[in-house]
């Protein structure tokens, strides 16, 4: 039986960049459809001005020197695929999936958008404002989804702060989404990363349409360090489950013993149908999720609490900022089977198309010379009861980010819950 380290071996990318200096990877598994992504640091850390990542996101698949909008759709709907864009804090990434063979149709829509999107003021208007709207509607009503986000403006305030969402009637206009695009899809600033494809194919591919579609010239666009800063903030909603974030954020390229603290916290069962003893899961109908959120150069490590009343929130809660604190009495076998649902979290992120991009796409766009997950499973093992001890102690020791959503009136402040 092959090891876990050769399987995984078998699955890592293989990185190469062109005498453009563009990056470019690929992983082949004989699947029978492919995925092509190209990923930028165009997230809103990045972005000119607030909002303009979350708009250029949405202007996507628009009409380029090549296609207009409803062409490049009427085209791609005829090959059976599907494209689409997503937006982290970090990155933007524009995806085309499809079947095998249809790789040279794709990759050519992908660099027509990357370098000839012509961002006409009406499509703006009518296209694009109208499904940012939506979006930030839909934000608005799901509380874990706006929980998470008001967490982050506390905890780092700029960079990582900025909202993944714009204004809805933000000032920004169709140039300055032109303008944030041609420093987005600058020479160096992007990855093209393939699944379902030979790496020499997709570097041919690339190389190809790029010659054509040359990438801009653009100075890429910068940010500054993260500083975790934390606080408190509470929203006042209304037909919605109660909500509450309890949490804390390091600086600095996120640790092993974070992710091992954040599968330590989980107070779910690993067996379906089981019932948690945790005192955080006692309150009727209250869910806890634990949340780890890494970045290159930061980590959010939380609990988030929602339930149909306050006062089950609040006793959730209580047992919730008892769990942080009592990390430090983490016991061996307790360490061990943290490290390794930590682990399979990791892993099994991996395996869809989405979770290799947020694994692995990152290390691509940044040149690492290993992007294989077996580095980053190994960190885990390296994780020791001193180690893990000393990351939970040094990150509750911070200011604690706290977000109260719902019944403000009645939903605990953070000092009410031991904070």
């Amino acid at each position: 039986m092959l090891s876990s380290s050769v399987r995984l071996a078998r699955r890592s990318f293989a990185t190469v960049v062109d005498t453009a200096g563009l990056k470019v990877a690929a992983i082949d598994t004989n699947q029978p459809t492919v995925a092509i992504t190209i990923l930028a640091k165009a997230g809103p850390r990045y972005q000119s001005k607030p909002g303009v990542a979350h708009a250029l996101k949405n202007f996507a698949f628009k009409s380029t020197a090549d296609r207009s909008a409803l062409g490049t759709v009427r085209e791609s709907e005829l090959y059976g695929g599907v494209l689409s864009s997503t937006l982290s804090r970090e990155h933007l990434a524009l995806t085309a999936e499809f079947l095998r063979g249809d790789e040279e149709y794709f990759v050519d829509v992908l660099a027509s958008v990357i370098a000839s999107t012509e961002f006409h003021r009406h499509e703006f208007e009518e296209l694009v404002l109208p499904t940012i709207q939506g979006e930030v509607n839909a934000l608005h009503a799901d509380p874990a989804a706006h929980a998470l986000e008001l967490a982050h403006a506390l905890a780092f305030r700029n960079g990582l702060g900025a909202s993944l969402f714009a204004a809805p009637h933000t000032p920004i206009t169709a140039e300055d989404v032109a303008q944030f695009a041609a420093q987005a899809f600058s020479k160096g600033n992007f990855a093209v990363l393939g699944t379902g494809i030979s790496q020499s194919a997709l570097s041919s591919l690339v190389a190809d349409a790029l010659a054509v579609e040359s990438p801009s010239e653009a100075p890429k666009p910068t940010t500054t360090a993260s500083s975790y800063f934390g606080g408190e903030t509470r929203v006042e909603t209304h037909g919605t489950p109660q909500t509450i974030f309890i949490g804390f954020g390091a600086a600095g390229a996120p640790a092993p013993e974070l992710a091992a603290l954040a599968a330590y916290l989980d107070p779910n069962p690993s067996v379906k149908w089981a019932r948690s003893a945790s005192p955080m899961l006692q309150a009727e109908k209250t869910s806890v999720q634990a949340v780890y959120l890494p970045y290159s150069d930061a980590a959010l490590v939380g609990l988030l609490i929602q339930g149909p009343t306050a006062a089950a929130v609040r006793e959730a809660g209580k047992a919730a900022v008892a769990a942080l604190k009592g990390t430090s009495g983490v016991k061996a076998e307790e360490l061990k089977s943290a490290v390794a649902k930590a682990k399979f979290r990791l892993a099994s992120s991996a395996d869809g198309r989405a979770g290799v991009v947020e694994v692995l796409g990152s290390k691509v766009l940044t040149g690492s010379s290993e992007t294989s997950l077996e580095a980053s499973l190994s960190a885990l093992d390296k994780v020791t009861s001193a180690g893990f001890t000393k990351a939970a102690t040094s990150l509750v020791k911070s200011k604690p980010t706290y977000v109260a959503l719902g019944d403000t009136q009645s939903l605990p402040y953070a000092d009410e819950l031991g904070l």
